[in-house]
């Protein structure tokens, strides 16, 4: 690939996780409480709306329970016998790994994790990782590549790191050559830009372990790097 641009990097931090920072506020404990016919619920406590809708949802089946949530949070992407299906399959599949529509998988784990703690277990332990990384180069023009799109020079970045025997590596061997990555978006969950000067940037990384548990695996290493171009969708 040409326009390549060189970087030193490091993994600063790592570490599993099981919930994703953020994910659940109290407004959406709010609202599941009144999709599950709550009365008032606005007379609950801000410190106790949590622990309530926790404990809600262990009123319905489990598979009933999964329904609700995946209702809440994907109503507008999935069809009504999509999310029957999914609430079945929640119950003994980790979703935010094996289905095949990538861009779902967050609000998979998100509903995962939630339902795994209602029921403290009936549910599929969901893990993620959280992670910091260094990102050094020596011309800092190479730096732009991140300004927009950041999730795939970073993904390219990472994947340098592991294994040729990841998954990242295995499945998106063309994209991550090639001028667009549009499923890194989906793989990267979260992004967020901790620290930054004219040679390196500090980034903290949230995502599945099922793509990047690997790279706790990694030493200071070098990597080459190239922006994304977008490809917009033909209506």
């Amino acid at each position: 690939m040409e326009n390549e641009n060189k970087f030193a990097v490091e993994v600063l931090s790592f570490a599993t996780i099981q919930e994703l920072p953020g994910s659940w506020t109290n407004e959406d404990y709010k609202a599941l409480l009144i999709k599950m016919d709550y009365e008032n619920p606005d007379e609950i406590a801000q410190a106790e709306l949590k622990e309530m809708c926790l404990m809600s949802i262990t009123d319905f089946e489990p598979a009933e329970a999964a329904k609700l949530v995946l209702e809440y949070l994907d109503q507008d992407l999935l069809t009504d016998g999509q999310i029957e299906n999914l609430s079945h399959q929640m119950l003994t599949e980790k979703l935010w790994e094996e289905n095949p529509k990538l861009d779902l998988h967050i609000s998979f784990f998100k509903a995962t994790q939630l339902l795994y703690e209602a029921y403290r277990g009936k549910f599929p332990r969901a893990e993620a990782v959280q992670f910091q990384l260094k990102i050094t180069t020596q011309n800092p023009d190479n730096l732009s590549i991140f300004d927009q799109n950041p999730q795939a020079p970073i993904l390219r970045i990472l994947a340098q790191g592991m294994s040729d025997r990841s998954l990242v590596n295995r499945l998106f061997e063309d994209q991550l050559q090639e001028a667009s990555f549009p499923e890194a978006e989906n793989i990267i969950w979260k992004l967020d830009v901790l620290e930054k000067d004219a040679n390196a940037m500090v980034v903290d990384i949230v995502s599945s372990a099922y793509w990047l548990d690997d790279i706790k695996y990694a030493n200071n290493y070098e990597a080459t790097s190239h922006a994304d171009i977008v490809v917009e969708n033909e209506e």
